[in-house]
């Protein structure tokens, strides 16, 4: 079977999303209680502020522990990070995450094709990407990238999606491995974390 390949070396699965995402994560996070050989990486588009009310939300919601994270934080399985406000997440070879206030990328900052492209070089095969709902083309190329290295893709089914554009976009021009509504996404990882 696919997820027991997936589950064997599976080290990081990052999630991108923006508009309508939180909707999705808010069915997906509660009915995570642990994650046992992976860590779970969040990026979504917030506004450029120090706000830490969308970790508080994430920390309530979910069983896993949640980590704040800083600069040169190392990733570790059994962790969910959120990218913070007005940083890129980036990816380190040693197994560390980075943050970066370089230009906004797809308007954004942290900006999902950054991340995706960033752990995509580090992971490889054992990344999983998932990307959410949200309303501009942001995640696509940073979805090619991840398949390029040998990494597994999923889009959110555009029909799930409060905000359907971003999603579609990435199914146009991707050739995603799983179409998956908000309930299917969560026993894909619930598939890969047994």
């Amino acid at each position: 079977m696919a997820e027991d390949k997936i589950n064997a070396k599976c080290k990081v699965v990052i999630i991108g999303g923006s508009a309508g995402s939180l909707n999705a994560l808010m069915q997906i996070l509660p009915e995570i209680s642990v994650l046992n050989s992976f860590a779970l990486v969040i990026v979504l588009h917030r506004r450029g502020t120090d706000d830490m009310t969308l970790e508080e939300l994430i920390k309530i919601k979910t069983e896993v522990p949640v980590k704040i994270v800083q600069d040169k934080e190392p990733i570790l399985p059994g962790f969910l990070y959120v990218a913070p406000s007005n940083y890129h997440l980036l990816f380190e070879k040693n197994e560390t995450i980075s943050l970066d206030t370089s230009e906004k990328v797809n308007y954004s900052r942290p900006s999902i094709d950054v991340s995706f492209e960033s752990a995509a070089e580090i992971y490889g095969d054992s990344l999983v990407g998932i990307l959410l709902s949200g309303s501009n083309s942001d995640g696509t190329e940073g979805l090619k990238m991840i398949q390029k290295a040998g990494g597994i893709i999923i889009v959110q089914d555009p029909d799930s999606a409060d905000m359907p554009f971003m999603p579609s976009n990435a199914i146009v021009h991707t050739t995603p491995d799983y179409i998956l509504n908000t309930d299917e996404i969560l026993k894909f990882i619930i598939s890969i974390n047994s």
